[in-house]
């Protein structure tokens, strides 16, 4: 998204590797975050595994996706989400989601919905979508969303800062617009990925 680039994978359905965490009528979605050591160059200090801020952030993008995958298929399983960031010029939690989602579409995990997910920000009283890295630290109130575009559903939505009423219904409707459109981007890149391998397996047929 941008330049922001995020790499996801997908470990399952397996059987839970802690039995006392597995649950009899559905799976549950374990999620590791990690910024890869040249992802931010010199603006800040990479986060590491075990910092605050990459816990939250995991435990945001795993929400989001128990709130999609269709987890009673799987009772007593586990499956495992990896994202990891090579590049953030912010929106890195959309991204994130985003990778995550086409991850498990390209998995056949069964899903409730496509998610998709954005960021938009108020910045000198404009709404401003997708905002990057200059942009996100310009001192204006963020959030970030995450939606069910066929269902209509906010699955996700995290501020960075207090937001005023009229502001904030402009961004969220401008975040809505920016989940919607990149909802149709992804199912377009699903459709042209599911075309290349049906051929792919055409031809090893033949």
């Amino acid at each position: 998204m941008g330049n922001t680039k995020v790499l996801a994978a997908i470990h399952g359905p397996k059987v839970a590797e802690n039995r006392s965490q597995a649950l009899h009528d559905r799976a549950i979605v374990k999620c590791d975050y990690a910024e890869a050591a040249f992802s931010t160059g010199n603006r800040r200090q990479r986060r590491g595994r075990g910092d605050r801020k990459t816990t939250e952030l995991a435990s945001t993008i795993r929400s989001a996706l128990e709130h999609t995958i269709l987890l009673d298929l799987f009772p007593r399983a586990q499956i495992g989400v990896s994202v990891q960031v090579l590049q953030a010029d912010g929106g890195v939690l959309g991204a994130c989601i985003n990778a995550a989602m086409l991850a498990l579409a390209c998995a056949g995990i069964p899903l409730r919905d496509m998610i998709a997910a954005t960021s938009a920000g108020y910045l000198e009283s404009t709404p401003l979508l997708d905002l990057n890295y200059l942009e996100s630290t310009g001192g204006g109130p963020e959030v970030a969303m995450a939606l069910h575009p066929n269902l209509g559903k906010v699955v996700m939505l995290v501020e960075d800062a207090p937001i005023a009423a009229e502001p904030f219904e402009a961004v969220t409707e401008l975040a809505q617009q920016g989940c919607r459109a990149v909802a149709q981007f992804l199912r377009a890149q699903l459709l042209q990925h599911v075309q290349v391998v049906a051929t792919v397996r055409g031809l090893a047929a033949l």
